[in-house]
This record gives structure tokens, sequence and C-alpha cells, in this order.
């Protein structure tokens, strides 16, 4: 018989079964080529589950298009932002002009033309209408009315994060300097966008948990991700405040704006002995798509640093020995090149080099920045922080002004005495009222996924499997067999 698993519901009153959807059901649907919606609270294994998926079907002869909504997102999963690969760029819409020249661009023609699979990674960090427009050029490259052209989509995000940050227009230059301004409308979420709609992706929504690893702190997170939250659970964060000055040295501190964050580690730094060492970021290419990454990136333009500096790693690079998040203290500085010498709290020292982030498309670096994969690590915002994991935090949530902020800070850490917490506020934890209604729906669809797929039984369900990697063109896994043979 299969598992149940209790989730709190405020739309009933009570305490509903759903049925859980394991890692390894979601990979067997993605499999048989429907389109998935791949869901779950953070640490539930979403992005490994996209990578088994992209080693299965590489290891088939069917190469996935990657995309992810945001740059640091894209450079998490080794792929591009899904503007770069369908060819908006920075546009906020699509006219027919618009339109007729990205199709007859050659590289995002032949690009688009012979992708059969496209995941988009963070897809709750796109507005509906970016998703519509990525369906548009996928449609009229590929010449036909079927949702993204056909493909099958693979959409991978967490709803209960934070929303997107929309664009509203980009104005005239003003002494060289585009002036661009931003509206933040958490009420436009992808799934409302017409071609999400059109997709209808099967929900696939995670229900294992491989981050956090206690169970009154995996408790306190499912009841404000489910509204639920209460004087039970306030107890556990009472017991989690500290006063600023008792706060642990060398762990990060997450703050809701960016002024906080600058001060912390303006102040911390000007304390260190000697002089800082600085290292300024390079840039080339395209002005506006430069701007887009350095808004992106989370090294600063300028870096400076001193012998003991806390420093936190900005980019994955597994070969080196540090990912995204990975957390370690400057000991000081090569005289060779003047690279920092990072000792990583696993004890392990690494000399830190420069790294690129840089937008392409067809082959051709349409913009790069150049800068050290590090940023102070006294103090980072949340929006940042957004797809970390980290041993330990110290929290202020006192100015949290969005749904989900509070949320979002708190699933950063593994375990509930990881966190020192330095005051909140009410919207600290609460979730967005849409979303809430709207989760009860993707519970709902996945449970019905599990079990129109798990009645269909284990032979259908391989040669539905089957019948997709040969209509990509792909080989079965006999085939593959018999040529290494």
């Amino acid at each position: 018989m299969r598992g149940f698993r209790l989730v709190p519901s405020e739309k009933f009153g009570r305490m509903l079964r759903f049925l859980i959807m394991t890692q390894a059901e979601a990979l067997s649907i993605l499999k048989t080529g429907a389109n998935v919606f791949l869901t779950g609270e953070p640490g539930s294994g979403k992005t490994h589950t996209i990578n088994e998926y992209v080693s299965y079907l590489r290891s088939r002869g069917v190469e996935p298009s990657i995309t992810a909504s945001t740059g640091i997102a894209a450079t998490h999963i080794g792929g591009m932002t899904v503007h770069s690969w369908s060819g908006i760029g920075i546009k906020n819409k699509l006219d027919k002009y618009d339109l007729d020249r990205i199709a007859s661009t050659k590289h995002v023609v032949k690009r688009i033309g012979r992708a059969k699979v496209l995941i988009i990674d963070e897809v709750s960090m796109l507005t509906p209408d970016t998703l519509s427009m990525v369906d548009a050029v996928c449609r009229e490259i590929k010449q036909t009315e079927a949702p993204f052209g056909g493909m099958q989509t693979v959409l991978v995000g967490d709803f209960f994060q934070l929303p997107p940050v929309v664009r509203k227009n980009i104005e005239a230059e003003e002494d060289g300097q585009q002036i661009i301004t931003y509206d933040e409308n958490p009420q436009r979420f992808a799934y409302s966008a017409e071609a999400w709609k059109r997709t209808n992706p099967f929900v696939c929504y995670l229900t294992e948990q491989h981050r956090q690893e206690d169970n009154i702190f995996l408790a306190l997170l499912s009841a404000i991700r489910h509204n639920v939250f209460d004087g039970s659970h306030f107890k556990h964060i009472e017991q989690r405040k500290i006063e600023p000055a008792d706060a642990p040295k060398n762990v990060p501190k997450l703050f809701s704006h960016n002024a906080d964050v600058d001060r912390v580690n303006g102040e911390i730094l000007s304390k260190l002995p000697g002089k800082a060492e600085i290292f300024d970021m390079r840039s080339q290419g395209v002005p506006a798509i430069v701007l887009a990454l350095k808004r992106g990136c989370l090294s600063p333009e300028i870096l400076r640093l001193k012998t003991g500096t806390a420093v936190m790693f900005t980019k994955n690079n597994p070969k080196e020995g540090y990912v995204n998040g990975s957390l370690g203290t400057v000991e000081g500085f090569s005289k060779e090149n003047n690279y920092p010498a990072v000792k990583l709290r696993s004890g392990r020292k690494i000399e830190v080099a420069a790294a690129s982030w840089a937008m392409e498309e067809g082959g051709r670096v349409l913009a790069r920045i150049t800068q050290l994969p590090l940023r102070l690590a006294w103090a980072i915002t949340v929006h940042k922080s957004q797809g970390m994991s980290l041993d330990e935090a110290v929290m202020d949530l006192s100015q949290v002004f969005e749904f989900g902020q509070g949320y979002v800070a708190l699933s950063r850490v593994r375990k509930l005495s990881g966190i020192h917490l330095l005051g909140w506020n009410e919207r600290a934890f609460q979730v967005h009222p849409e979303v809430l209604e709207e989760d009860d729906g993707f519970r709902a669809r996945s449970e019905e996924a599990v079990l129109a797929f798990g009645n269909l039984g284990s032979d259908e369900m391989n040669k539905m499997q089957k019948r997709f990697i040969q209509a990509c063109g792909g080989r079965a896994a006999e085939d593959l067999k018999e040529n290494v043979l």
C-alpha cells in the first residue's frame, strides 16, 4: 500500500491526507515524456531529480535544453537563462516584428528546432508574460500551435519562494547611463500564464525532505507553509531569539534589506587590521546585458578583502572544491597574483581565482563579467540566499516586507539549532494567500498523477518511456549496450 502524508489545511480546518510523491516516482513520470511541473518544499530534492533526469536522457543520446529564470539558477544546473535560450533577451513583450526577427535568427532556430525536452528551473521567478513569450517563440519556430512547440516541457520551482521582480520599463539614457525602473508584483505568478494552462502539466509534488534534519523544525516550516503557524510553533521561534552581542562569530547574517547587509559587512571589515585588497569586476559586451549580469551576480562589483574576512562562495565549482554557499575565511593573499587563500570550514584550503558569468547565444558571448567568486559572508540578503543550504545563520526578520521572505530565510538552514534570530515581525511567518490556495490544487493534482501512473503498471510505463526516447531520436538502453560490445 502506498504511504500517505498528513498535511494541515486551513481551507478545510483539519488534517488532509495526500499521497506521497517520491523522487523515484517523479523521475519515472518524467521519463514518459509527459509535461511536468516539479515542485516541493525547499530541500525536497527538485534539483537532484532534474539532474538524474538529465543524466538519463544523455545516457540515451538525447540532449535536453536546460534553462533557468535567472543567471544564478542557470549556473546551478549547468544551463543558460531561458531568456537567452529563446532569443527574447531582456524584452518584456514581443510584437510580430520581434517574433519574426527571433524566428529568423539562425542559431536560435537551430537550437529550438532540434530541442525535444525543455527544462525551466526556478519557474516561480518568471512572470506570466515571459513564459508566454518563450512559448510563442517555440511555436513560431517549430510551426505548430502545440504548447512550447510540442516539446516535453518540465517546469521546476516552488511558488512559496520569493516572487519575481518585474521590470516595468527601460527609459532613455541619461548622462550615458540607462534608467531602469522596477515594480514588484507578487500576484503575477507563472501558473496564471495562458501558456502554462495550455501545457497542462502533470504535477509532481515531492514530499521527501533532504535538507532539514529535525522533526520539530520540519513541523514549524510546514506550519508556515500551510498557514497554520500558531503558539505551539512560535515557542520554538522564541527559543532561538538572541541579542546582537551574542551572535556567533563568522556565521552568515540574513537581512531583508541591502542597506543592512552593506552596513554589517562594512562595519566588521573595517575592524579587521591591515589594508584591504581591492578586486574590481571586469565586464565586456552589450551594456544592458552586462547590467543584467551584474544585477544577478552574487559577487559585488567592488570586492574588498582582508586577512580574516569571512567569505561565501558565489559559484559552483566542484572540481576546485567549492559550491555556491560554501563558507570560509581568508587566510592571506598570493604573492604571485594576489589571489586570496581561503580556508573552508572543512579545513580545505583553496587559492581562489577569478571566475566569469556570461550570457551566450549560439556560442557567441553577448556579455561577460569577471570577478572573484566570493562575497563577504557576515551578511547577505534573504533574496540572495535563495537556493542555498546553510548549517547556521543569524537572521533579522524584523523588516520582512514580502510574503514568503521569512519562510525562505528559515528554510535555508538544516536544523533549528542552527538558527539565531535577532527579531521578527508578523509578516515573517506568512506566505502568499493566493499561492496557499493554489498549492491545495497542486497537491491534489500530484495525487492524481501518482494514481494515474501507478495504475499503468511497470510494463506499460517501460513501453511509454522507450517510445519517448525513440521519438526524441535517442537509443534504448539495450541498443547502447550492443554498441558498446
